[in-house]
């Protein structure tokens, strides 16, 4: 902790901070971009000009100069989904994730409304065993009970008879980090995006082979379209959930054939995620690793509730855009930064489980014949390289057709028939101590504003 004297000199520094920008005889138009940004934790700064001209006359319609702003510059969001980096911008970007899911479920955003009639699954897919491990107990059970006791090769117990819940700092460690199969673990988690392709090639083949037609004739009457969401589990592997469904073969605009249902397709997504076999390349020090996806695989159908109704759709895109704004640390899975060396690794505040797989990413990623993998560059994410979020082109909309539409309904959209030149440079980042401070009250308000708004609207508009 830091001594009474630090304390002061801190407060002091911030003190002076906050008179410096009171003082500045643009202060108002500084609050203004702050509040612009939604009290964005890390703003990015620029300095540059945009100038408007008519396409055909060659008058300037709009122009904006930053030399005209405090300290000439510009600050905008930083857009970074992580709650734990930004809290402004993550709750823009789950909003954001939240409609992008949901239009693909009940329509909306270019997306046709009859989709939600359409057979949907809610999956979760789980990655395989690497050695047993702690886990979360209830009603007194305990976790890995063992009449005979017994104990693994290292002469450590096979069993554990005590029960956890999910706060225990034991869930999710193995029982024998020396048993742990730590190589495949990593290299699970390097395939994923692969292990996706896979299964989502095998839906096609296995849909096929189960309504008797071939995988091609099969591909001019149907689609499968989705959006994926990455979790990280207590026991740092990750888990992928999907919303799933089936189109006609033009996309959302075109609805699936009859005998397409979601009966049809449940027994189908747990025997193509089955099949799935992938194997590593060959290494003189591993090996070769056979990659599949764990035996624990949940599917749910999405039921349409009727006009106006998506209680179950609303829930899922709920779901997935909370997900979205964790990051590594948010789970401790994982850092929220890359690591540069070992040092890195053994300094991190992470459990000795995650740790040892931040170390197996080194490790591995120092053979050759892994080098195409880049795992030293992912070991802060435990080897797993994917995005958060992926979804197929014909699901939904974009993040940055949800960005256009929201500049365009601040007015910031393009004007017609005239061309812009942008001339911006980086000059920086983040805030000063002060600046930091009235940015963090700024976004409070905001987030306050938001809750109060949205418990209105829940409470059918009646006032208070």
């Amino acid at each position: 902790m830091l001594d009474r004297a630090a304390r002061l000199r801190q407060l002091s520094e911030v003190d002076r901070d906050l008179i410096r920008l009171v003082q500045d005889p643009r202060f108002g138009r500084w609050i203004e971009q702050i509040t612009a940004t939604g009290g964005c934790a890390r703003p990015i700064h620029l300095t540059g000009s945009t100038t408007t001209r008519d396409t055909f006359t060659g008058e300037v319609l709009h122009h904006y100069d930053t030399r005209n702003e405090p300290g000439e510059r510009l600050m905008i969001r930083c857009r970074n989904r992580r709650q734990t980096v930004c809290a402004p911008c993550s709750r823009l970007h789950a909003g954001d994730t939240f409609h992008l899911v949901r239009a693909g479920l009940v329509g909306g955003k270019t997306i046709p409304v009859d989709v939600r009639e359409r057979p949907r699954l809610f999956l979760t897919l789980t990655v395989p065993s690497f050695g047993p491990v702690h886990h979360v107990t209830a009603d007194g059970r305990r976790c890995r009970p063992r009449r005979d006791g017994g104990e693994c090769e290292h002469g450590r117990p096979l069993g554990c008879p005590a029960v956890h819940d999910a706060d225990d700092p034991l869930t999710g460690q193995p029982i024998c980090p020396d048993c742990y199969d730590y190589p495949a673990h990593v290299l699970w988690h390097a395939h994923a995006g692969r292990l996706w392709k896979a299964f989502t090639d095998n839906l096609y083949n296995h849909l096929a082979a189960r309504v008797g037609r071939t995988r091609t004739g099969l591909r001019r009457s149907l689609r499968i379209s989705y959006a994926k969401v990455a979790e990280y589990q207590q026991r740092a592997a990750v888990h992928v959930h999907a919303v799933v469904r089936l189109d006609g073969a033009r996309g959302p605009d075109d609805p699936p054939p009859a005998w397409a249902t979601a009966d049809v397709l449940t027994p189908v997504v747990r025997t193509a995620a089955a099949a799935v076999r992938l194997r590593t390349p060959y290494s003189a020090t591993l090996g070769e690793h056979e990659l599949r996806w764990g035996a624990e695989l949940d599917a749910r159908p999405l039921r349409a509730f009727g006009s106006g109704e998506s209680l179950a759709d609303d829930a899922v895109a709920a779901y997935v855009a909370k997900y979205v704004t964790k990051g590594a640390t948010d789970t401790g899975a994982g850092l929220d930064h890359q690591i540069t060396s070992p040092d890195d690794i053994a300094a991190a505040p992470v459990s000795a489980h995650v740790r040892a797989l931040m170390y197996a990413c080194w490790r591995l990623g120092g053979l050759a014949e892994l080098e195409p993998l880049r795992l030293r560059a992912w070991a802060h994410t435990l080897g797993y390289r994917g995005h958060i979020l992926t979804k197929s082109r014909a699901y939904s909309t974009t993040y940055a057709a949800l960005r256009a539409e929201r500049a365009n309904h601040m007015g910031h959209a393009d004007i017609p028939a005239a061309v812009t030149e942008r001339n911006w440079r980086y000059v920086g980042s983040g805030h000063t101590s002060g600046a930091a401070l009235v940015a963090a009250g700024i976004a409070e308000d905001i987030a306050q504003n938001r809750a109060a708004a949205l418990e209105f609207l829940r409470s059918g508009g009646d006032a208070v």
